[in-house]
């Protein structure tokens, strides 16, 4: 099974199409144990638990590496448990490390990635070419992983560079020329990333993937604080007949810390809750 077909599984079984990014930050986190390992590891092991107990369910779960790098070993440690748990659930890891090297470096990367943290996929950034693809697209072909390259992303200043154009045509665009001939080299193993702060792009993007026939993954960060709209996302992916189960749409602290909106102290239900509504938004 490679990348795609895996995503394609995850959803029908999961009925949805929600990654839930897995940020932590600790004031926010509202218990604590004895140490960082053991507080991050309870309030996401807590929510995963929670979803298989209402049966709803996100459809990947994408830990971003500086959440937790940022507390040092103790911070890794948990992201090594919390990688487990999700391996445990049977859903797609997907690792957000933006990872982007010269070819030795990048295969010793692709090599922590897939290997010790047991990812699915990971996001990489295509600034230095195909030397920093290739070792991670060796492990798409051979063991069916995947990555997500960066195309046209949902922070603030994205266009600086990214809209720039050459002979009329955006950097953007450009990238996601080689994407696409990338996924077909890796038999579905490359995805894109675009974000929901991004609808024009993710549009224009959308419809040139489709120009070329070419099953290409989103995966589609930027919903709530970003000023994301996952109804306007989701217009854009129902047209040109789509196949809506190999894109994921990342929500972050919209559900981790939805106890707050919610003002209750049950942050696992609170989370659930907030997955829920965002699975009937975005119904494949």
């Amino acid at each position: 099974m490679n990348y795609t077909e895996l995503l394609h599984e995850s959803a029908k079984e999961r009925n949805s199409i929600v990654c839930l990014g897995m940020d932590p930050v600790m004031e926010d986190i509202p218990i604590q144990g004895k140490s960082v390992e053991e507080t991050i590891t309870k309030f996401y092991s807590d929510i995963l638990n929670m979803c298989e107990s209402e049966n709803v369910w996100p459809s990947a779960c994408k830990p971003n590496y500086a959440f937790y790098a940022q507390y040092g070993f103790e911070g890794l440690r948990a992201l090594k448990k919390v990688c487990e748990i999700v391996k445990e659930k049977k859903l797609p890891l997907i690792l957000d490390g933006k990872r982007g090297d010269i070819g030795k470096t990048s295969g010793a990367y692709a090599k922590e990635v897939y290997s010790f943290w047991g990812a699915d996929c990971a996001t990489i950034s295509p600034y230095m070419g195909w030397d920093t693809i290739e070792p991670f697209a060796e492990w798409c072909t051979e063991k069916g992983k995947g990555i997500y390259v960066l195309a046209r992303t949902s922070n603030p200043s994205a266009a600086e560079f990214q809209n720039l154009e050459i002979n009329g045509v955006p950097l953007y665009e450009k990238v996601s020329e080689k994407i696409a001939d990338w996924n077909q080299k890796t038999k579905g193993g490359v995805g894109a990333v675009i974000g929901a702060t991004s609808i024009a792009e993710l549009q224009r993007l959308h419809d040139y993937f489709s120009s070329r026939d070419a099953k290409v993954p989103y995966l589609i960060p930027g919903l709530g604080k970003q000023g994301g709209s996952a109804s306007e996302v989701m217009n854009v992916l129902q047209s040109k007949g789509a196949d809506l189960t190999i894109h994921r749409i990342n929500s972050s602290s919209d559900i981790n810390y939805a106890y707050k909106k919610q003002n209750t102290t049950d942050y696992a239900g609170a989370a659930v809750k907030a997955l829920r509504e965002l699975n009937n938004v975005t119904k494949i």
